[in-house]
């Protein structure tokens, strides 16, 4: 089995794993998240902490990210701009979300794009190494890319369930490497730079 063929497998089987979870249950993970992450990342006033708006059956970071901006940061989220980019548009409280496609929702045009210092990053699989199986597109992998060209060397926390673990990723090449995963059970540092 080539690599791509076993990531397609994970991806698969784990996010049929991460569907089965009831809602209610999910909710609960998704809090016992921010409970575990909600101090234990290093985050400073004026820091931009890229999340998300769940779909599907993603985790809801969304409390996680209320701590978040109480400690200060600034807050966006990830817009599909086209088939191969997204950027990071600033939430602002009480600004309208507008859709954005793939049943995303998010700021309009006129928010401010920004450039994220922490990015809290949703995924189909992971190891216990901080290696990612994302959804397939390669977003999050081409706007880091763009951001370490800039010079920005964002800290990288992959979300997801227990059930999302696997024993290892078939890494390639252009697959960035995660600082932290968050899970239910806890934050798990596999980098010395995030704590």
């Amino acid at each position: 089995m080539t690599p791509k063929e076993l990531k397609a497998q994970y991806r698969n089987e784990r996010l049929a794993a991460r569907d089965a979870i009831p809602a209610e249950e999910r909710i609960e993970k998704g809090l016992a998240m921010a409970t575990h992450a909600g101090d234990a990342i290093d985050i400073e006033p004026g820091m931009v902490v890229s999340g998300f708006l769940p779909i599907r059956s993603e985790v809801d970071v969304r409390p996680l990210m209320a701590h978040f901006r109480a400690r200060g940061a600034r807050l966006c989220v990830p817009i599909i701009l086209d088939k191969s980019t997204i950027v990071f548009r600033e939430l602002v409280p009480g600004a309208p979300l507008v859709p954005c496609g793939f049943g995303t929702f998010g700021p309009g045009p006129d928010a401010a794009v920004l450039d994220p210092n922490v990015m809290l990053i949703p995924l189909s699989a992971f190891d216990k190494t901080g290696h990612r199986i994302g959804y397939g597109a390669g977003y999050y992998d081409r706007a880091i890319t763009r951001l370490h060209e800039k010079g920005l060397n964002p800290r990288l926390i992959g979300i997801a369930f227990d059930c999302q673990e696997v024993p290892s990723v078939p890494a390639e090449p252009h697959d960035v490497r995660l600082d932290a995963i968050l899970t239910e059970s806890g934050l798990n540092f596999v980098s010395e730079a995030i704590g």
